[in-house]
């Protein structure tokens, strides 16, 4: 009966949560420092902002932050759309950001030493 063993229970998709919940903080407080704890050191992200492409390091988000500052009135709503035991994909829907910007997010993670990490990060710029 091992192979019909549940590889992903309810702490799971909230320990992805929890991780992801540390991005939205950090984007909440305009704390680039805890960001950085949500990112692998190598992620990256892609989307884009008008007509630009937005590409390459997540320093990119770090300096976004660090240009508009904290988000005290964002809104936000996360889903784990998939899980495995070492990875997972989360969608962040997200309204009035530092920039009063709304984005939807997909964030790529994987667990590496017991920590969930964010390697990549897509997203999409609405039009207001």
């Amino acid at each position: 009966m091992s192979a019909n063993k549940n590889i992903n229970t309810v702490q799971d998709y909230e320990d992805v949560l929890a991780a992801m919940e540390g991005y939205v903080h950090g984007l909440k407080t305009g704390n680039v420092a805890e960001l950085k704890k949500t990112f692998h050191k190598d992620a990256i992200m892609y989307g884009h902002l008008g007509s630009d492409l937005s590409q390459g390091s997540i320093d990119n988000l770090y300096t976004y932050v660090e240009k508009f500052g904290a988000a005290p009135n964002i809104k936000t709503n996360l889903t784990v759309l998939h899980k495995t035991p070492t990875t997972a994909v989360v969608r962040i829907e997200m309204e009035h950001d530092a920039a009063d910007e709304n984005f939807t997010d997909f964030h790529s993670l994987i667990k590496i030493d017991g920590d969930w990490k964010v390697v990549a990060k897509l997203f999409h710029l609405y039009d207001k």
